[in-house]
């Protein structure tokens, strides 16, 4: 890569044309704020139960609304724009705002057109030729280091050839290439000494934030119909009590836990990995609020047939609670999927390591390749952006109808 870098300009972060449709977005929303606010000043003076500047008031609302959501986008959109830039373009300032690349051509030695190439090496003085294959010709195969064998991406070896430095041009392009993801994907393999790509740190979170989450639903639903509709001695004392526990911060059992799961010879396994987090004081609170809304002539009428508190649960209660329980499987996943600091304790080797932890792991080992960084945290963001999309509408009318009576 070095007679890529000797040979380009150094990468800017102006885009003019971005710049340009930027400004005019910001220009025509003055604008209209403007002359919706005249047209509702006239409106009112004709119509007195109109109220004054509604329309104005009403645009300026949603610009706000929009505004926000800009905001809370940007971060994606700066971690998917960067997934697709080279490592020049994605740690230029000022910051490149689109998927750009520096595109590096040479003339092709058959045909003389110019065409992208990669560079492979650097040339040490003036007028010397240096190694090149074309961009296309960069393949992902297995390679043989010393004991083991990752999957990197080398050189087609039929089609390199030499080229003179300086016949290159260098342009930055748009560039949409998946190459950085394939990267990031395999990455991991050179650092495990091959044991262990970002497949097996996918279905390691997977299986067990799966489980910890059904698991949790299960136990939750229990004890939260006991404090909902059960009748025992001291009930709001011990839903108090537990509900007390969520202020002890979870750092403070890291410790304990660990020495326990040590004693039983759980370590660097499935177990450890899923049985401490089959309750949550949160989700039985949520549950709790929700089953609480529930009529009790259900319960009366289900009694009258021969229905046990158990069946009533599950055949009655549960199918009427399917928002609560897709509101609290959210919370629950995403608490197992974005867990670091309890995998990197309980477990030792890469094949039991989570996604978090092979990314914390990435981090470490190409922390100022800021592409493939990015690259690496979209596969941690797709499943999660996926879930919350297909289930937000039951997501939110569990939040709406929780607490409600």
């Amino acid at each position: 890569m070095g007679a890529l870098i000797l040979a380009q300009a150094p990468a800017t972060g102006g885009n003019p044309l971005l710049q340009a449709v930027v400004a005019l977005v910001i220009l025509a929303n003055f604008a209209a704020i403007v002359v919706l606010y005249l047209c509702s000043t006239s409106r009112a003076s004709d119509s007195p139960t109109q109220k004054r500047g509604s329309i104005a008031g009403a645009f300026l609302k949603y610009e706000v609304l929009l505004f926000g959501a800009v905001v809370m986008l940007l971060p994606f959109y700066w971690m998917i724009v960067t997934a697709f830039k080279d490592g020049q373009t994605a740690a230029a300032f000022p910051p490149v705002w689109t998927p750009s690349r520096i595109a590096t051509k040479a003339p092709d030695p058959k045909t003389g057109e110019m065409i992208r190439v990669v560079p492979l090496g650097t040339a040490q003085r003036t007028g010397e030729q240096v190694r090149v294959v074309p961009y296309d010709n960069m393949v992902f195969r297995r390679v043989q280091e010393s004991d083991f064998s990752v999957t990197k991406e080398i050189p087609d070896p039929d089609f390199v050839f030499l080229s003179d430095p300086a016949l290159f041009q260098t342009d930055s392009v748009i560039s949409l290439d998946l190459k950085n993801f394939r990267r990031a994907w395999y990455r991991p393999e050179e650092s495990s000494r091959g044991q262990v790509n970002f497949q097996t740190y996918f279905a390691v979170s997977i299986i067990s934030s799966l489980l910890a989450t059904v698991g949790t639903l299960i136990t939750s639903a229990l004890a939260a119909f006991a404090f909902a509709r059960l009748v025992f001695w001291g009930k709001t004392y011990l839903f108090y009590i537990v509900l007390a526990t969520m202020m002890v911060p979870g750092q403070v059992l890291l410790i304990p836990n660990f020495l326990i799961l040590s004693s039983i010879g759980w370590l660097d396994t499935w177990a450890a990995l899923v049985v401490p987090w089959l309750a949550s004081v949160f989700t039985i609170f949520l549950m709790r609020q929700f089953f609480m809304t529930i009529p009790e002539d259900l319960w009366d009428a289900a009694r009258i047939d021969g229905a046990s508190r158990f069946r009533y649960l599950w055949q009655v209660v549960v199918p009427l609670s399917r928002p609560v329980f897709v509101t609290a499987g959210i919370f629950d996943f995403l608490n197992n999927w974005n867990s670091l600091l309890w995998p990197l304790i309980v477990t030792s080797t890469p094949r039991m390591r989570t996604l978090m932890v092979g990314l914390q792991n990435l981090n470490d080992d190409a922390g100022a390749e800021f592409h493939i960084l990015m690259a690496a945290s979209c596969f941690a963001v797709l499943p999660v952006v996926l879930v919350f999309f297909f289930l937000q509408r039951f997501f939110i009318e569990g939040i709406a109808r929780t607490g409600l009576k």
